[in-house]
């Protein structure tokens, strides 16, 4: 089968690529073309669409799906310079945690004389539910971790890290201040309790979702619970680690009484959620059997 390749900035033709028939999938097919027309972007770069202005297919999307025939066209689209998704991971995650340890370990730097006075338990406290979080983050990366896409766009390094690493230092500053006044520690056990509930559940959801893909494919499967209760929310909602990443912040800020952690909770949730509603409809799509009960990211709500 022969297939017309044409930019679609300009609909103007790259060349023709000869493809075997049947179920060639997209992923293999985007490499083809860089392969054989070495002027198009590098396959990481390539968007490929059926239309001018048409959706992006997806790489599980195969030539026999998509019922394509000799002759056909297909409109590459250069996304633009590319960064790997683990790389991009990591710096947004190692960011947080060397900021906030510079507000805690060195507070001289950004507060003065004023940090010669004694510091709360609960700031202590802190510090380490903000370590373990984004070690955890970080191993999990390294570890745990498995990306369907090799790589993102390279603006994404940017704005993610601005996020994170900007609303670590506005929180930070505040929790890590000399005035800084602790709630009740009832309230502060009780939601370090919560805390770590949260961040066993994301971590447990995170394990048994890498166990739903095999090392090296990109198989795709209805996610559910394992032999772990913690991974019970399954049954509820879509996106548990979600559910369980928005407890663990909203926790902290119940931890510190901070209304910087407050707002760094709930710019997450809603990132969280639009996220969760998009998995969520591409879950129902994808797979015709998928649980009717489930929310996706609140149970019996959203």
């Amino acid at each position: 089968m022969e297939l017309e390749i044409l930019n679609a900035k300009n609909s103007k033709p790259y060349g023709k690529v000869k493809v075997p028939s049947g179920a060639t999938p997209i992923g293999d097919l985007r490499a083809l073309i860089h392969k054989t027309l070495k002027q198009t972007p590098h396959a990481n770069r390539q968007s490929l669409r059926l239309e001018l202005k048409g959706k992006s297919l997806k790489d599980t999307d195969t030539l026999e799906s998509l019922s394509l025939r000799s002759g056909d066209k297909i409109y590459v689209k250069d996304l633009g310079p590319q960064i790997g998704w683990k790389t991009v991971f990591l710096a947004e995650y190692a960011g947080p945690l060397i900021v906030y340890l510079i507000f805690y370990f060195r507070p001289e730097l950004v507060y003065g004389k004023a940090a010669s006075l004694p510091i709360s338990l609960t700031t202590h406290i802190a510090a380490g539910c903000y370590t373990v979080h984004y070690v955890k983050r970080l191993l999990e990366t390294i570890f745990v971790h498995r990306f369907s896409h090799a790589t993102m766009p390279l603006r994404n390094l940017f704005k993610n890290c601005t996020y994170y690493w900007g609303f670590t230092a506005y929180v930070s500053y505040h929790v890590n201040h000399p005035q800084f006044t602790s709630p009740c520690m009832c309230t502060v056990w009780g939601a370090l309790g919560a805390f770590a509930l949260c961040e066993l559940g994301n971590f447990s959801v995170h394990i048994a979702l890498r166990n739903l893909r095999p090392p090296g494919t990109k198989v795709r499967k209805i996610p559910v619970a394992d032999g772990n209760p913690l991974t019970k929310l399954f049954d509820l909602v879509s996106c548990p680690n979600y559910t369980y990443e928005i407890g663990a912040w909203v926790s902290f800020s119940v931890l510190t009484s901070c209304l910087a952690a407050y707002l760094f909770a709930f710019a997450g949730a809603f990132q969280m959620t639009i996220w969760a509603l998009a998995k969520h409809r591409n879950y129902k799509k994808e797979f015709k059997d998928y649980p009717r009960q489930r929310r996706s990211i609140f149970p019996f709500v959203l």
